[in-house]
């Protein structure tokens, strides 16, 4: 048995996930595909052989051949097209961040839990193979008990300034920062205080929507323990990804750089690649993510990443937007609205 899923969202990350739904995953069939602009969404069905488009995510949900719905629309229309899904009882998979703010997330989290539909959050990084494996080294106790988090993220250049405008993604530090503060959550547990500080070092352009382009957070654990993130939209040199956990009686280091298995050695130089940007990076962890979900609501299975998981990983993300502009430390359980 195939899941029929419709799928919300056909930007750049909605593409890759028609391609995975419709052909790389044997539990799941793309039944629909839908987004505000009709003709990409024509375009988008023809291109994957999906039999029905539309150009309102409404008409997608009320077609009774879509079994569940992913969708990777623009955050800011995340709580609307989520209540809808829920409402309609389709088990519904969403892409990260949950919301803007707290109160769209209580809002999406009531619909969920009054409706009782299935609901899973978007964190791909989970499931990466690199994580996944140091996730079971910590829980085996590999490197003891784990007393600092430190995470990299650095992309080669920043997004377009449409993209990047706080009113729609959340700024840099909820944006991009979203997946570095669910690890933290996920390796070391809830964050109590967060500090930041930030600027706009490398785009002078960004100033211009309000928004950064590097961001430096650190963070102290309920348990004490310890936390730093950096965050840049200038790495230049290629797509960055790395995360380190030191622990008492060793230490695990996610990520790499080079992209090819391949090292070039002349005379005085010594070269390789770079990985080029997040889908070569988690290519894998996207599909296998996919995967989950239909499996998940197929065999009636416990989502692995709920609807706190986005909502806290938004608190902390927003407490970390807050410190940024106060410049004071902020307790995460402060930021309620």
């Amino acid at each position: 048995m195939k899941l029929k899923v419709g799928l919300i969202g056909l930007g750049r990350l909605g593409r890759v996930y028609a391609r995975d739904l419709s052909s790389r995953l044997a539990e799941t069939e793309l039944a629909a595909v839908a987004d505000t602009d009709a003709e990409l969404a024509r375009t988008i069905a023809a291109e994957f052989e999906v039999p029905r488009s539309y150009g309102h995510p409404e008409e997608l949900l009320g077609d009774r051949d879509v079994d569940a719905v992913v969708i990777v629309s623009p955050t800011h229309t995340h709580k609307d097209v989520v209540i809808a899904a829920v409402k309609a009882r389709k088990p519904t998979f969403c892409e990260k961040p949950l919301a803007l703010s707290l109160d769209e997330c209580r809002a999406m989290d009531s619909a969920v839990t009054t409706s009782g539909t299935f609901f899973q959050m978007g964190f791909m990084r989970r499931f990466d193979p690199g994580y996944a494996a140091a996730k079971k080294q910590i829980h085996d106790g590999r490197i003891g008990r784990p007393v600092v988090f430190k995470s990299t993220s650095r992309d080669p250049y920043r997004p377009s300034l449409e993209y990047a405008n706080p009113a729609s993604s959340g700024g840099i530090l909820v944006d991009m920062g979203i997946h570095d503060f669910d690890l933290a959550r996920w390796f070391m547990g809830d964050v109590r205080t967060v500090s930041a500080i930030g600027g706009v070092l490398a785009y002078p352009e960004m100033a211009s929507i309000g928004d950064i382009d590097n961001a430096i957070a650190t963070l102290i654990f309920a348990d004490g323990r310890l936390g730093v993130i950096d965050l840049t939209r200038n790495g230049i040199y290629g797509y960055d990804i790395t995360t380190e956990l030191l622990g008492t009686e060793g230490t695990v280091r996610v990520g790499y750089l080079r992209e090819t298995p391949l090292l070039t050695m002349t005379k005085n130089h010594v070269a390789h690649d770079t990985v080029p940007y997040f889908m070569e990076r988690f290519e894998r962890a996207y599909t296998l993510q996919l995967q989950n979900f239909a499996q998940n609501v197929l065999h009636d299975r416990e989502p692995p990443i709920t609807i706190r998981d986005g909502v806290e990983a938004l608190r902390v993300a927003l407490a970390a937007t807050k410190a940024y502009k106060s410049g004071q430390a902020v307790a995460v359980d402060s930021i309620t609205r």
